[in-house]
Order: structure tokens, then sequence, then C-alpha cells
């Protein structure tokens, strides 16, 4: 592996492939964990070896282009340290703070470079950082409770609470788990009528293959009704369906054990745009990009 003032060659290959995501719409795992979506979390938990994401291209790839501003910060905030290493790491770290599309990662980079790298202010902005995802999560999940209600209140339209429903979990950065508790919850509930339970199965694709299969498996032991056995009929038809696209795809070359562990883990989701909550959308305070630095 080569490398150039702190920056390798399987961190470069890493931030392209980083982007290749961002540019589907895709989310980005764990390295070598295809079930487990990378969390702002992940990034602040200096203990999870992100292994060549830990590369300064591949964390100022994230800080700059991720659309959601949790996880651009906590990206910033784990290349902070690195700045100080050498001159081309600083100044790739100066490079974020001018490109980034959030202005709160580019105050805490001002913050940072202005201070020479202090540890002092290192440990500030991380701190903020810390408070801030957990608010902006918070901020999701009310207005995802806040949806519901207004669904079973027949307030909003059932197609604008399912869009709505997978783009805030995106954007929230929720975890796999709780994302299919909520969606199971959903599917099988008896206040949830049958339409809207079709309109997931229209967006089923946006979720990650591994929470995919645990929801059919679950739903396919549900106490039988008229509308859950057609339910199991449409499920067990996508489920076919994606089996016999899998079998006619043609199987790729093997590539070279290098490249291999130089790219991130990506999930196999489709293809479909998650758009950013946005301010004023809903009855729900928005999430605010500044932080209080007192």
């Amino acid at each position: 592996m080569s490398h150039l003032d702190g920056i390798t060659h399987d961190g470069l290959k890493t931030a392209l492939g980083i982007k290749e995501n961002y540019r589907a719409h895709e989310p980005i795992c764990l390295p070598g964990e295809e079930a487990r979506i990378l969390l702002p979390e992940n990034l602040m938990n200096h203990h999870v070896d992100l292994q060549t994401m830990e590369d300064p291209l591949a964390l100022s790839m994230m800080a700059t282009r991720d659309p959601e501003s949790p996880m651009a910060l906590a990206a910033a905030t784990r290349l902070s340290p690195l700045g100080q290493k050498s001159p081309l790491i600083k100044g790739v770290f100066q490079v974020v703070g001018e490109t980034t599309k959030h202005p709160l990662i580019a105050k805490c980079i001002s913050l940072i470079t202005d201070s020479a790298f202090s540890p002092e202010a290192i440990s500030k902005v991380r701190d903020h950082a810390s408070n801030y995802i957990i608010s902006s999560r918070r901020e999701y999940t009310l207005a995802l409770r806040q949806n519901l209600q207004a669904l079973l209140d027949g307030s909003i339209a059932p197609r604008y609470f399912v869009s709505e429903f997978f783009e805030l979990t995106e954007a929230g950065n929720m975890r796999s788990d709780i994302r299919k508790k909520l969606v199971l919850s959903l599917l099988l509930s008896e206040n949830i009528r049958p339409s809207i339970k079709f309109l997931f199965l229209e967006n089923f694709d946006q979720l990650p293959q591994a929470v995919k299969k645990a929801i059919v498996s679950e739903v396919m032991k549900a106490e039988p009704s008229h509308h859950m056995e057609i339910f199991k009929e449409e499920l067990r038809w996508m489920t076919s369906k994606a089996a016999k696209n899998t079998e006619g795809v043609a199987p790729k070359t093997a590539e070279p054990q290098e490249a291999v562990k130089a790219k991130p883990v990506l999930d196999k989701r489709g293809k479909a745009k998650p758009r950013p909550w946005r301010p004023g959308e809903r009855a729900v305070s928005p999430i605010t990009s500044e932080v209080s630095w007192h």
C-alpha cells in the first residue's frame, strides 16, 4: 500500500467509492458488515475500526458530500485530529471547510484551524458534535411520531406518509434494527389500512437486504387473515422475482485482493433518492444548524 504524506492509495479508492455511492443515493455500511449502516455515532467512536474509511480523503468525502449534516459533522470531527500530522492533511482539512455544503461544518473547521488544531478546540467541537447528533435524531423521531398520528387522524395522505417515512428514517440515520421494528409494527398492525401496507411494498427496495429478509420472514409468520394472505402472496411474488433477477445476473470477475479491501461495504438498496427533511414541512420544530458554543 503506497502512502503520500498521510494519505494512502487504498484510502483514495475508498473515497472514490464513497463518492459513487452518494451519486447513486445509496447508504454506506460499516466495513465488512452489509447489514449495518454507518452511523454518525460510529464515526465519533474511535474504538470502531473504520479500516480504509479512516483515511483523510475518505473522511473528507463524507464531510463534504454527505447530504445530512450530523453525518458530515461526525466525519469532520473524526478527521480534525489528523490535520496536524502533515501539511497535506492540514490543507485537505481546510479545503473541506471551504467546500462543505453545511455551514455548521465550515464553522467547526474554522474554529479548529484558527486555534492551530489545539486539543482544546478539537475537544470542544467534538462535544458539540455529539450533542448535535443526539438532538437531530430526536427531531427526526418526533417527526415520525407526528406523521403517524396525522395518518391515523386522516390529516395526511397515505402516500405522503410512506414517502416521508422512508426519507425521515434515512435522513435520521436510523439503525437497521430499529427501522425493521418500525416497518414490521406498521405492516402487522390492524390499525393500518391494507392499501397503506402495499405502499410500503412499493418502497421495499429502499431497505437494506438484510432488513428486507427479516421483515419477509416475520410477515410470513403472521396470523392469517384475508388481507394478510394477499399481502403474503405479494411478498412471495416479489421475493421470487428478485431471486430470478439475481440468477440472471452474470457473475463478476474476481478483483485484485488489494482493490477489494479498499472498497467500503455498500448497502445494496434501490436507488430511490432520499430528500432531507426541510423546515416548515410539518408541525415540528426544525433541526437547527446552530449550536451554542458557550
